[in-house]
């Protein structure tokens, strides 16, 4: 019987396949040794990839062709001198909202915190109103063109937040957003709740995660369990001013109870000891960790819980860099995300590679594997994403270099999924 299949990407040069024995998470001197295929004399790289879209065999073309030689495929690809990555994956994201803050850039430049721009009626409340003013269609407009901008930057996997409704029936909108964005564009969606994103105006931070526990969070663990919104993962930002560290906590817990992955926002304007509360909480990541102390390294360390680190955030805001290389020292899980949101426009993951390159002093390596199998593991994934294995997910890139470490990640970057 004839054996039909989705796809075969044929003669790569090379192929990186970051991780080929089953490694989930990737740290320390790990974070180095890629695991790598080339061709060998003349004899290229070849992935067939199944109709439910999984990885059947990744191997030289010529034991390709003998095994899959007298099937038959809906697509092929030549990748001929080319070389072959795991779709990049964005680990944190804000990417539904209206409303750019582009007037603010003028402050930003003159030394306004974002503390201060926060206290003068800006920021976060500026969006937050476009947002609620905004419909849920104008909302997926722009949402979509926005994955696939992503998706043309080869992200093929990609965390969002809601987080400027801030009350039920605005979060629950953005949330919608998502849900109906997963069925209508060619990326895999993790999706997370961040109703405590912010303080509204008018009210307190006791107030507002008051709102966020009895009214917010229900609505949204009602609508998980009908099967009406997949939502993956609770945040909150735990800041000075925003919301303190017993109030994080008791969001967190609340969303653990409910089935939720802790995924949040912790230590970037100020140390209050967000890396050693998630470890305690066993969060599955942290994002930002621009302030993060010794002793919550250590924690997150012995916790496993991941940093996801965002470089735009510390260029575009001039915040001194995270602790990146104390952290891959001490055995933190690294993984990546652009942060894209009104305050940090970037879409792209090879730049974020790029800047966590220079600006937190990472390896080529290191910020390749922070942007795939870490950053997988920071959203569930690493079983079926972030690296290019039999049996995983076929997203790959197909990337007109001749070999990921000796050029740059970039030129003309052709995606399929």
């Amino acid at each position: 019987m004839e054996k039909h299949f989705r796809l075969l990407v044929k003669n790569a040069k090379q192929v990186v396949q970051v991780c080929s024995k089953g490694e989930r998470i990737l740290t320390g001197a790990g974070m180095k040794k890629l695991s790598i295929l080339n061709e060998s004399n003349k004899d290229g790289i070849s992935i067939v990839i199944n109709r439910e879209g999984n990885i059947t065999a990744i191997d030289h073309h010529l034991v390709v062709m003998r095994d899959f030689g007298s099937y038959t495929f809906d697509q092929e690809i030549d990748a001929t001198g080319k070389c072959i990555l795991p779709g990049l994956i964005d680990g944190h994201t804000h990417p539904v909202w209206a409303g750019d803050r582009v007037h603010e850039f003028a402050m930003k430049l003159g030394g306004a915190s974002y503390e201060e721009i926060h206290a003068a009626g800006g920021g976060i409340h500026f969006t937050t109103g476009k947002t609620q003013e905004a419909s849920e269609d104008e909302l997926l407009a722009s949402f979509k063109d926005r994955l696939q901008s992503m998706i043309r930057y080869g992200t093929t996997t990609v965390e969002c937040k809601s987080g400027y409704g801030l009350d039920t029936e605005n979060e629950l909108k953005m949330l919608r957003v998502l849900e109906r964005a997963r069925k209508e564009v060619p990326i895999e969606i993790s999706s997370t709740f961040c109703g405590a994103h912010a303080v509204p105006k008018g009210k307190t931070a006791e107030d507002a995660t008051k709102d966020v526990l009895e009214n917010q969070l229900p609505a949204v663990l009602d609508l998980n369990k009908t099967g009406d919104l997949h939502v993956e993962n609770i945040d909150v930002f735990c800041e000075k001013g925003v919301f303190n560290r017993e109030q994080t906590e008791q969001i967190l817990k609340a969303g653990v109870n409910g089935g939720l992955a802790i995924n949040f926002h912790g230590d970037e304007l100020t140390d209050l000891g967000s890396g050693e509360l998630g470890a305690s909480l066993k969060a599955r990541a942290i994002s930002h960790l621009e302030k993060v102390n010794d002793r919550g390294i250590e924690a997150m360390a012995k916790a496993g819980s991941i940093a996801v680190i965002l470089p735009t955030t510390a260029y575009i805001l001039r915040l001194v860099p995270p602790p990146v290389r104390k952290m891959i020292d001490a055995g933190v899980p690294i993984a990546l995300g652009t942060d894209f949101n009104p305050n940090a426009f970037c879409l792209s993951m090879v730049l974020t590679m790029h800047l966590a390159c220079v600006i937190m002093r990472m390896s080529m390596e290191e910020s390749l594997v922070a942007a795939t199998i870490n950053a997988a593991a920071s959203v569930g994934r690493a079983e079926t994403h972030g690296s290019l294995e039999v049996g995983k997910i076929g997203d790959l890139i197909v990337a007109d270099i001749t070999r990921i470490l000796e050029k740059c990640l970039k030129g003309k970057i052709k995606i399929d999924t």
